[in-house]
């Protein structure tokens, strides 16, 4: 029964390997959820504010191992806060600028967003160049703990989890238990009566695309604990992440959930036994069987018709 228990342990390292894939699928799709299935933008520079987060961290590395070792093993948290604050800063830049004049046109949001993330993508190359870069991780994320003999659990992962759990936490508080929260849910389901009543609606949609783009930010910081940071890092993840949405239902916060993790293990256990590019195959195929079946997504609101 040896090759059982091999077996067994395969598969629960490459379900833990999935979890780290999930968190930063969950974190980008929790904020694209929030512009795309709340505004009903399509912003296909999304993965780029992911970049923004991850060359942030990256910065704050290179400075605390240089000029500030002490801080070292504490840098990763100002990270996380600074990656947020820098993506919701020109995420709100982006929104005055180019996405206000866009509303309830898509397919124009698509190829403008789509114009951006070019424009941002060769910004990053002038600026960190072509190759990709790697942050230094604080020692307390190193390493790994074995609850067995054949299973290694890396602790950066736990750490990915845990972050990923209290920031899906404070998106639902915000969204279903905060006056904006209210505000946002009104605004997209009766902008006209939203300004009637005194919501000030533009002010709501600044403040939604912002934070869909910090949340972003915040899944750069996470995704340098997994891998290295390139130019076109974030743009690796968009697709998967459109299809989070879709997938889930572009409106239900438990569907994005829910649809991320299936998406991520899926991908991670067959990129065990098969090919990378097979393993996408696979995953798209059978998501594009189930929306064929139930094409609002897994999790679509229920809305009175």
């Amino acid at each position: 029964m040896s090759w059982l228990s091999e077996f067994g342990a395969i598969f629960a390292m490459q379900g833990f390997n999935g979890l780290s894939v999930f968190c930063v699928l969950l974190l980008m799709a929790l904020g694209l959820a929030i512009i795309f299935g709340q505004m009903g933008v399509i912003n296909m520079a999304h993965g780029e504010f992911l970049t923004i987060g991850a060359y942030i961290t990256y910065l704050l590395s290179k400075w605390t191992t240089e000029f500030a070792p002490a801080l070292q093993p504490y840098y990763f948290f100002a990270a996380i806060v600074l990656s947020f604050l820098v993506a919701y800063a020109v995420g709100n830049l982006t929104e005055r600028v180019l996405i206000s004049k866009l509303y309830k046109r898509p397919l124009d949001t698509l190829l403008a967003t789509w114009g951006l993330s070019l424009v941002m993508q060769q910004a990053f190359r002038s600026v960190f160049g072509a190759k990709e870069v790697s942050a230094t991780l604080p020692d307390w994320l190193m390493g790994s703990f074995k609850p067995s003999d054949t299973i290694d659990i890396p602790i950066n992962g736990v750490f990915m989890m845990g972050l990923t759990v209290l920031l899906t936490g404070a998106i639902f508080v915000l969204l279903f238990r905060s006056r904006w929260g209210l505000q946002v849910r009104a605004t997209m389901q009766n902008r006209i009566m939203s300004g009637a009543v005194g919501i000030n609606t533009r002010q709501v949609d600044r403040t939604t695309f912002s934070l869909g783009c910090g949340v972003a930010g915040v899944a750069g910081a996470a995704f340098t604990t997994i891998g290295s940071t390139g130019p076109t890092s974030g743009s690796l993840y968009i697709v998967d992440t459109f299809l989070v949405v879709v997938f889930g239902g572009a409106q239900s916060l438990v569907g994005t959930i829910a649809s991320a993790f299936s998406i991520a293990q899926t991908q991670s256990t067959t990129e065990f036994f098969l090919t990378g590019s097979m393993a996408k195959v696979i995953t798209l195929s059978a998501v594009i069987l189930i929306l064929m079946l139930r094409p609002q997504g897994l999790f679509a609101a229920k809305l009175r018709k």
